[in-house]
């Protein structure tokens, strides 16, 4: 009987999926499910559009107060009592802020409607004298059309969906408000907590992630605004120097802007432009484009690279991307956050990965990424003893609510002397910590 040695077997058919198109089908399916987990996702999440940017607001707000809460606390301070005056100092500041701009407005709207009437019929008395092809009777047509729409039914259903939003929008605004208080209590007992399901490396480097984030989100908006407090008194002393209304006002939408890369502080400098040009003339507007440039360029050369330092080592393309991406998705507030969150995946992609070669490389040449820029630069000897100590630390714990095992963790405890050992509680008081 004759044998077939294994090396002269024949190879097995292949099947529908080994060649190089059914990988490339089944990779395809493979991402097209991962595609719609995301719109799902997203889905999802837009449904409850409020909760979400409340949570990323009110985080990212913790994680740039915090500081002032360790401070406090590090002065003698009870947690409760400086939680307390660190969230009633950030609310004051806020309230204030939308409260003198309410207040200046109403002081000057009338002053800015009369100027801007007056500066519409100088601009339509000089189009009718000059031979420029323009019919000021269509454009009186559509003031009056504007106008009708204001006092009909139409607007009204209109001014009730503004309603609707601005009630979502105290919705948010109260939700973040309470979010925010409980960040600030109760956030390092919510890492705690959230910690404590892994172990070893994962936990370990779960707990530089949150440090990273906490510090990249903190950064940016600590290092924003301050540039844009800076941008908004330079611009709002020049308007008030030009003699130009609503000064504060429009001194308070650049600080806003600032926080929008890129288009924020463009769009609030043409709206300052827009209004001296209406008030005072086409001089003045001329002059306030060019202190409006004139801040831009002292931001952009000297207060972002100073101010800012490590907290957006982004890329300016992925920062345009980012910025994109979040006014599809969220309007306004994905506009204001998409950038400080995407620093914030990007730091920990970094603390996560272990594939990218840093430093130079003979074929590749110069690391494109500075090392001063890796998260790993950013942690204090402290926070590095501490990650020390979680990856060594690879123990289990008890479940939760296993009475059984919990009297037998005790019962065997009752052998030994101390009796701490096995007791689910000597891990959950953190006594090794």
């Amino acid at each position: 009987m004759s044998t077939t040695e294994p090396s002269q077997m024949p190879d097995p058919p292949a099947g529908t999926w080994a060649d190089p198109l059914g990988r490339a089908g089944s990779r395809a399916g493979q991402v097209l499910l991962l595609a719609a987990v995301a719109a799902g996702t997203v889905w999802l999440l837009q449904q409850v559009t409020v909760v979400v940017i409340a949570v990323l607001v009110a985080l990212i707000l913790a994680a740039a107060v915090s500081p002032m809460v360790h401070w406090l606390t590090s002065k003698g301070w009870p947690d409760l009592l400086a939680t307390l005056a660190s969230f009633l100092a950030i609310v004051a500041v806020a309230g204030g802020a939308i409260t003198g701009v309410v207040l200046a407005i109403r002081s000057e709207w009338d002053s800015l409607v009369s100027s801007a009437l007056g500066a519409w019929d100088e601009l339509r008395d000089w189009i009718a004298s000059t031979s420029l092809p323009i019919d000021t009777g269509v454009i009186d047509d559509a003031v009056q059309q504007a106008t009708e729409f204001v006092t009909s039914a139409d607007f009204a259903s209109s001014t009730l969906a503004g309603v609707s939003a601005a009630t979502e929008v105290l919705t948010g605004l109260v939700l973040i408000v309470v979010l925010l208080f409980f960040f600030l209590k109760d956030g390092s007992a919510m890492w705690n907590f959230t910690l404590r399901w892994f172990r070893g490396e994962s936990r370990a480097k779960l707990a530089e992630s949150i440090d990273r984030a906490a510090a990249t989100l903190g950064g940016y908006v600590r290092g924003t605004a301050t540039v844009a407090l800076v941008d908004a008194v330079l611009i709002g002393i020049g308007l008030a120097l030009l003699g130009v209304p609503l000064a504060v006002p429009l001194a308070v939408i650049v600080f806003l802007g600032a926080f929008i890369p890129v288009v924020g502080a463009t769009v609030a400098g043409t709206l300052a432009a827009a209004v001296s040009l209406v008030t005072n003339g086409p001089f003045t507007a001329l002059i306030v484009i060019v202190i409006v440039i004139a801040v831009n360029q002292i931001e952009g050369n000297l207060l972002q690279p100073v101010v800012m330092g490590r907290a957006l080592s982004l890329h300016p393309l992925i920062v345009l991307l980012a910025l994109t991406i979040g006014t599809i998705v969220g309007g306004i507030f994905g506009a204001i956050l998409a950038v400080p969150y995407t620093a914030m995946a990007w730091t920990l992609i970094q603390v996560w990965t272990d594939r990218y070669q840093a430093g130079d490389d003979p074929v590749l040449g110069e690391d494109p990424l500075s090392a001063r820029e890796r998260p790993s630069r950013q942690a204090s000897e402290k926070q590095r003893e501490w990650y020390r100590k979680l990856r060594r630390d690879d123990r289990q714990g008890a479940p939760l609510g296993a009475v059984e095992q919990e009297q037998d963790a005790t019962a065997e405890g009752d052998d030994d002397r101390d009796g701490e050992q096995a007791s689910p509680g000597y891990y959950l008081r953190g006594e090794d910590n």
